[in-house]
C-alpha cells in the first residue's frame, strides 16, 4: 500500500495541510487493473478536521476495493478559499498520478461530512471556476483535472440562509461579509456542470438540519444532475461510520438504523456511469 502523506501548500494554507494516502498495491495476480478513488475531506465546523470522519472511513472503502486519500485540509483562522484550492489540489494531484497508481480517472469521488461536505460540494460547484485554474496554473491550465466524478455527502453544511450553521460559515469566512456568504450557499450554485451526488441526512439533526440537504437536493433535480437521496428518521449530527468504531468519547454516535449509508454509497458508485474527464497533462511542482 501507498500509505503516505504529500504536504499541501497553496495560498492561504496553514502549516499542516495535508493529503494522506491509502493506494493499495497493483498486482498481475489480480483481474482489477485500476480502483476507483474516494478523496475524503472530514467535518469539523471548518475549526478542525475531525479524526472521527477521515481514517476509519477511508479504511471502510479500502474493504470495498477502492483507493481512499483524506484531505487534512487549513481551518480557521485560515480563510476561504484555502481549504477549497487544497482540495482543488489534491484533485489534480490524484489525477496526475492516476497511471502510476492505477486508479480510475472516471471515478474519483469526493466524500464529506459536515463542513467537510461543503467543502467537497464546493468543489463539485466551482470546479470550472477561473480562480481555481488561475491559482493553481502551476498544475495544469485545463480545468477538467479538478473536476469530481461523483459527491458524496453526509449530512452536510450546504445553506447560509435560514438553516444555516452559522458557526461553519463564520470559520470558513471571518467577517469578511454577506455577498460572499451569499456565494458559498451552495444550493444556489447548482448548474448543468455539477457532478452526480449521494447524500444522505438524518430527520433529527439538530445542529446542521436536514433542510441543507433537502435544499441541495431540490436544486440538483432541478437542473437534471443524478441524485440519490437518504433521509434517516433516527440520529443526530455528526454519525460518521454511525457505529462503535467511529462513536465519540462521550458516546451517541452510534445508529444502528444510519449504518447502511456506507454500502448503499458503494452500490452507488459501482453503478456511476463514466463521464470522460481528466485526461490532460499535468505538471508538477515540488510539494
Amino acid at each position: 500500500m501507498l500509505h503516505v502523506s504529500f504536504q499541501i501548500q497553496v495560498p492561504g494554507s496553514l502549516p499542516g495541510a495535508k493529503l494522506v494516502t491509502y493506494i493499495q498495491d497493483y498486482s498481475d495476480h489480480l483481474a482489477i487493473e485500476k480502483r476507483p478513488l474516494v478523496l475524503i475531506c472530514p467535518g469539523g465546523g471548518y475549526a478542525s478536521t475531525s479524526d472521527r470522519e477521515g481514517e476509519s472511513i477511508a479504511l471502510q472503502f479500502l474493504a470495498m476495493g477502492y483507493h481512499a486519500a483524506v484531505l487534512r485540509y487549513s481551518c480557521a483562522p485560515a480563510r476561504f478559499p484555502a481549504a477549497l484550492l487544497e482540495l482543488a489540489y489534491s484533485m489534480a494531484l490524484i489525477r496526475g498520478n492516476a497511471r502510476e497508481w492505477h486508479v480510475d480517472e472516471e471515478k474519483i469521488v469526493v466524500q464529506g461530512c459536515s463542513a467537510g461536505g461543503h467543502l467537497a460540494a464546493s468543489l463539485g460547484m466551482f470546479w470550472n471556476e477561473d480562480f481555481i485554474a488561475d491559482t493553481l496554473s502551476a498544475v495544469s491550465p485545463e480545468h477538467d483535472v479538478f473536476r469530481p466524478d461523483g459527491m458524496i455527502l453526509c449530512y452536510p453544511v450546504i445553506t447560509s440562509g435560514e438553516y444555516a450553521h452559522t458557526g461553519s460559515f463564520e470559520c470558513l469566512l471571518g467577517n469578511r461579509g454577506r455577498e460572499l456568504s451569499e456565494r458559498l450557499s451552495l444550493e444556489k450554485q447548482v448548474n448543468k456542470d455539477t457532478p452526480k451526488a449521494f447524500i444522505w441526512h438524518t430527520f433529527e439533526d439538530q445542529a446542521v438540519p436536514v433542510e441543507n440537504s433537502l435544499l441541495l437536493v431540490n436544486a440538483l433535480r432541478r437542473e437534471g444532475i443524478s441524485t440519490e437521496f437518504h433521509m434517516y428518521p433516527k440520529g443526530g449530527h455528526g454519525l460518521s461510520l454511525a457505529n462503535k468504531l467511529t462513536d465519540h468519547k462521550d458516546g451517541g454516535c452510534v445508529q444502528e438504523e444510519c449504518q447502511s449509508w456506507i454500502n448503499l454509497a458503494h452500490i452507488w458508485m459501482e453503478h456511476m456511469a463514466p463521464v470522460g474527464v481528466g485526461k490532460g497533462e499535468y505538471r508538477w511542482p515540488h510539494l
